[in-house]
């Protein structure tokens, strides 16, 4: 099984949420998450939250 590459993933949180005209609290509201740790996944800093959302699976 691959890594997720957070850099990729930071990328497309950003692109969603100009998309949809979000902001990085308001997605964080809707994941029950901090607005740091949006922040964090934009930038590709921290992946946590997604690995365990895959470990979920």
């Amino acid at each position: 099984m691959r890594g997720i590459d957070g850099n990729k993933t930071g990328q497309f949180i950003v692109q969603r949420l100009r998309e949809l005209g979000l902001t990085q609290k308001e997605l964080a509201e809707k994941l029950n998450a901090s607005d740091r740790a949006v922040s964090k996944w934009e930038r590709g800093d921290r992946q946590g939250g997604e690995e365990r959302a895959c470990a979920r699976r």
